[in-house]
């Protein structure tokens, strides 16, 4: 399949799929959908000191690299994906530069260069693993914190938006742990409150009106 690199509203990079018009990020701002998605209406909203995170969908490493910049607590970073992107991709994507993040380049190139299904210390308070990995065949439970729910969207890739995936969501979560999606799509709503998710309507990042946030109450 054909991929493009494309510059969005905020001046950053993402990968631009033109037989699907999908890409990895919001045309209209990959960092700011980032921050706001999944750092101020997820990341900021998590109270336990030590923070374990699951990332579906691990893609260019953006949302882990904010995730690194931002955190203020011990943080384990899981970054599910099944199909990596390569590393001229990677060498293409502007994110330092637009995040005026020099310092941390080699952090950045270090995230992209470290082996996969191995857990590596990235500084003495984040932790990453990569999972090359289906997430059809996700099966942890009651391990996490938080999800960053960040898979292709639902009209291409519909799969990955149903009962069945948001059910291993659900399992994966700890208690009162929460899930945060760009999504805002009725049906994805259904998908978790038939799984036993409490769904929240929340305002969108730029372009989009709305946002969902779940959460799996203690009982």
């Amino acid at each position: 399949m054909k991929r493009e690199i494309l510059i969005t509203s905020d001046g950053s990079s993402t990968i631009h799929l033109p037989d699907w018009d999908e890409q990895y990020h919001s045309k209209n701002g990959s960092i700011n959908e980032t921050y706001h998605v999944f750092i101020e209406s997820g990341l900021k909203q998590v109270a336990a000191e030590n923070v374990s995170i699951l990332e579906i969908g691990f893609g260019t490493g953006l949302n882990c690299f904010i995730t690194y910049l931002e955190a203020k607590k011990n943080i384990h970073y899981v970054g599910v994906e099944a199909y990596p992107v390569t590393a001229e991709e990677v060498e293409k994507m502007n994110f330092i530069s637009i995040l005026n993040q020099e310092k941390e380049r080699d952090t950045f190139d270090k995230m992209h260069r470290v082996s996969w299904e191995e857990k590596h210390q990235i500084s003495d308070t984040f932790s990453l693993t990569k999972r090359k990995q289906f997430f059809e065949d996700i099966e942890d439970k009651d391990a996490f914190n938080l999800i960053y729910f960040d898979a292709f969207g639902a009209r291409v890739q519909p799969q990955l938006w149903t009962v069945e995936i948001f059910q291993k969501m659900f399992n994966a979560l700890k208690e009162n742990g929460i899930l945060v999606t760009y999504s805002a799509k009725g049906s994805v709503r259904r998908a978790m409150l038939e799984v036993g998710f409490t769904v929240e309507r929340l305002p969108g990042p730029p372009g989009k009106r709305e946002m969902l946030r779940a959460t799996k109450k203690s009982v």
